[in-house]
């Protein structure tokens, strides 16, 4: 495949990793600034999901989990049938720094889709991952 299979953003946040870790691995977290309904089993091989008001509702599954470090799932890709078994695997790190936390966020999986696909799901993925980390960042700042 000649196109990139990852999308990775870095934001460095004022807060401890403990108060970032609780906003990506909570239910509580997540529907405050991912979705609107958010349910998470933390474990290895646990399920989660979150909808969105719009009807949209992404079924992951967890696949590493080092509190209060890595964070890892499974879901599907953006654009393809709800029943394609094809998922990308996303993956947060989160490293202490002065004055708080190094975040970052590493989506991998894209090239295994044919071009059209791949377009749909890369550039939406990439714009949302700006989108969310920055909804992430104001949940962070107003907790």
């Amino acid at each position: 495949m000649g196109f990139p299979d990852r999308i990775e953003r870095t934001v460095e946040v004022p807060h401890p990793p403990v108060k970032v870790w609780a906003a990506l691995t909570t239910a509580e977290g997540l529907r405050a600034w991912f979705g609107n309904e958010a349910t998470i089993d933390l474990r290895p091989g646990g399920s989660a999901s979150m909808s969105w008001t719009d009807g949209l509702t992404v079924e992951m599954r967890v696949e590493r989990v080092e509190e209060p470090r890595v964070f890892g799932f499974t879901w599907q890709i953006y654009g393809l049938p709800k029943d394609d078994p094809r998922r990308t695997y996303v993956e947060f790190t989160l490293e202490p720094v002065a004055g708080g936390t190094r975040l970052t966020v590493v989506e991998t999986g894209f090239a295994q889709l044919p071009e059209d696909a791949y377009r749909t799901a890369y550039d939406g993925n990439t714009k949302g991952w700006a989108s969310e980390l920055g909804e992430l960042v104001a949940y962070l700042d107003a907790a």
